[in-house]
């Protein structure tokens, strides 16, 4: 017989934190903005947990059940269930950075992207980085504002295809996120040509090997 409780404990219900404004202007936590500049603040764990939540999103955009104890075997972070265990307490930490919430304890309630890392964060950055930020941020001024949310509308639709993601779907999850409905209608015919495009030469390369 399963123990229902037992269930219950080790099962998180995550919800989509939605926030236009963060959504279309943010940055997708497996992006190299998150992994550069994030990474030192969250640490290691949070956003690898980030960027699992992210594929989960991407395939259920209305929230789904997360199964704890899978889910951090997956991580790497064994398999213990109590509420001092590593995925409680990343879900915990990203509370404290304001990227989740947690109305009851089985319900969290999480960022599908992240904000710009703020003035404070960027202080406690190692010197190299900082530099290495003044640059990235020396780029994004000089490319138009729209050139930006076209670019990643392409990323996350492009993502969504290779997923196996339907077109219809796609232009749907990419209006229901924020994106204007001409940026998300160009970025879908992008991405699904690319997407077409990677298919092909992949086939090429089997029929090579």
């Amino acid at each position: 017989m399963t123990d229902t409780t037992q269930t219950a404990q080790c099962t998180v219900r995550i919800l989509p934190w939605a926030d236009p404004v963060v959504d279309t202007l943010g940055h997708d936590p497996r992006s190299h903005y998150v992994e550069t500049f994030w990474l030192p603040t969250l640490g290691p764990t949070c956003v690898l947990m980030l960027r699992h939540l992210a594929d989960r999103f991407d395939r259920e955009p209305d929230g789904f059940c997360l199964e704890t104890a899978t889910a951090s075997g997956l991580l790497g972070l064994g398999t213990r269930e109590s509420p001092n265990a590593p995925l409680r307490r990343s879900l915990l930490r990203l509370i404290n950075f304001g990227f989740a919430s947690s109305p009851d304890t089985d319900t969290f309630i999480v960022r599908r992207n992240l904000p710009p890392v703020q003035s404070r964060q960027l202080k406690r950055l190692p010197e190299p980085l900082r530099h290495t930020y003044d640059q990235w941020l020396t780029a994004e001024k000089s490319r138009p504002p729209h050139e930006n949310i076209r670019r990643r509308a392409r990323a996350r639709a492009f993502i969504l295809f290779e997923q196996g993601s339907e077109r219809d779907i796609v232009e749907r999850f990419l209006t229901m996120t924020g994106f204007p409905p001409r940026v998300a209608q160009e970025a879908v015919t992008w991405a699904w040509q690319s997407h077409l495009s990677a298919e092909a030469a992949s086939a090429k390369l089997d029929a090579l090997a």
